[in-house]
């Protein structure tokens, strides 16, 4: 146990704690009086209901947290990120193919001990509340999908960090170059090809709804090329909406669940909000931060990997290595060690999001010429999807990347 270890272990009890403590004041936040705000979709019943949902999945949380983490210490403190470089290097594979066994080992532990909470989560508790609409086959495609899509994506993209961390001068440049490239060629190919592995893209039918959609589109100079309806029904009766698209060719999709429970009115404000987003330039602040934020962590990788770092060696010996270790095993301890980075960096990218959210709000409160139709939109979205109305302000700060329906409301009508 070296000093960084026992740092690194309280750091991390530490965050796990303060979720703990978020997720307990959230229970005790639980307001039995419905919101007047909420009187015409919520009924007593389903007001009670939504807080029993609430509940459910903050005890769920609670011990999938505790899981996670017990497994974390107990493979660190037992020495098995050692012990799994050791098994992987008898076999000689070369340091690439070593590399993405490693990797590849870690990522399906990981995958086969949270399985057990995916299932309970997808066919015990969401059907509970009448959410699940997923088989057993269709899960089963989906682990199956996302393997596959992991390996033939993912494989190549770590094996040719790899090489250039291995055997490239200025490595975390060229590495960050590489990995901005993939990441925005598959934001414009994934919509149209990987997307459809899962769900069923029907083109809108002409009718009001389409109408009004392009009507409002035009009004707001949105360069649309597509309109789908997503089989969102296929596995939850939840609802939602998005964007996607380069340039030019922008497509909207609309889950079937969406439309069912919405009017047409409703409907274009909800995709006048998603509009706001792309028209207020959320999408390529996001994607410009993305990119920096990229650099710095492949600049902090290159730091971390260096043979000749005195930073790497410390890490090392956190982590019971004895001599220095070969790269992709220090690609593994940089998620862990940079978690407390990436919880800062979560609580900075969560307010940014929420106030673009308020933004969006507003530019679809102006085009559409009253707040009332969105309102309206939100409110029955809470209902359907039994949204916790009255969170904690600390859960609001450390999880929410949309502020409470309730504050959007307010705000749009201030």
């Amino acid at each position: 146990m070296t000093p960084l270890a026992l740092i690194l272990i309280l750091i991390l009890i530490a965050l796990w704690k303060l979720d703990f403590i978020a997720t307990l004041l959230n229970l005790k936040a639980s307001s039995p009086e419905l919101p007047a705000e909420f009187s015409d979709v919520f009924d007593k019943k389903k007001y009670e209901e939504s807080q029993q949902y609430m509940q459910a999945n903050s005890k769920f949380d609670i011990v999938s947290s505790i899981f996670n983490l017990f497994v974390l210490l107990t493979f660190w403190l037992c020495n098995g990120f050692v012990w799994l470089e050791g098994v992987v290097s008898v076999f000689g594979f070369g340091y690439i193919l070593s590399g993405l066994a490693y990797l590849g080992l870690l990522f399906l532990g990981n995958l086969l001990l949270t399985m057990p909470f995916d299932i309970y989560s997808t066919f015990i508790l969401e059907k509970r509340f009448g959410f699940n609409k997923t088989t057993s086959a269709t899960f089963v495609s989906d682990q199956l999908k996302s393997l596959l899509i992991t390996a033939l994506l993912g494989g190549p993209i770590i094996a040719l960090l790899l090489w250039i961390f291995n055997s490239v001068d200025n490595a975390w440049l060229w590495a960050w170059a590489a990995v901005t490239v993939f990441s925005l060629l598959l934001t414009y190919l994934a919509p149209t090809y990987i997307m459809p592995l899962f769900n069923k893209f029907t083109p809108l039918e002409d009718g009001a709804l389409k109408t009004e959609i392009e009507a409002m589109s035009a009004k707001c100079e949105f360069p649309l090329t597509e309109l789908f309806v997503i089989d969102g029904s296929k596995r939850s009766t939840k609802a939602n909406a998005f964007f996607t698209g380069f340039g030019k060719q922008k497509k909207i999709a609309l889950y079937d669940t969406l439309i069912k429970e919405q009017s047409i009115p409703e409907l274009v404000a909800v995709l006048a909000h998603e509009i706001g987003h792309f028209k207020c330039r959320h999408i390529l602040q996001r994607i410009v931060l993305s990119v920096v934020q990229m650099a710095v962590i492949f600049y902090l990788i290159g730091i971390f990997t260096s043979p000749d770092s005195a930073v790497s060696q410390v890490v090392y010996e956190a982590f019971g290595f004895t001599d220095s270790a070969p790269i992709y095993v220090g690609f593994a301890l940089f998620g862990i060690v940079f978690q407390p980075v990436s919880f800062l960096i979560s609580l900075a990218m969560n307010r940014w999001s929420r106030k673009h959210e308020f933004e969006a709000d507003n530019y679809a409160k102006e085009h559409q010429g009253t707040p009332e139709h969105l309102i309206s939109a939100l409110k029955k979205l809470s209902a359907q999807n039994l949204s916790n109305l009255t969170p904690h302000p600390l859960v609001v700060f450390l999880e929410y990347s949309h502020p409470p329906v309730l504050q959007r409301i307010n705000a749009l009508r201030s």
